[in-house]
């Protein structure tokens, strides 16, 4: 699913609301979770999972084209683990 497939979703599931107003809110809910992960934080969502950034340290890498050796820096990466309940449905 994509973003715009769960603002469609959000509309048909909620007629009261606009298009807008449920874009409005699907962009709040994603970049309050960015935000969070931006400050070395976690967001843990019950039932559903957990959202923290890991770190990768710097390495050598190779350029697939040429075969080149190539410095990758060292940065952080966002990292999600589903929660129980969400395992447990998806492997009844």
């Amino acid at each position: 699913m994509i973003r715009s497939e769960l603002v469609q979703k959000l509309c048909e599931d909620h007629p009261d609301l606009t298009a807008r107003e449920i874009e409005r809110v699907v962009s709040a809910f994603f970049d309050s979770i960015i935000d969070q992960l931006q400050t070395g934080g976690r967001v843990e969502l019950r039932g559903f999972g957990a959202f923290s950034t890991r770190e990768r340290e710097a390495r050598k890498g190779r350029n697939p084209r040429t075969g080149a050796a190539v410095d990758v820096n060292a940065k952080r990466v966002p990292y999600f683990k589903p929660g129980k309940e969400m395992r447990e449905r998806l492997n009844v």
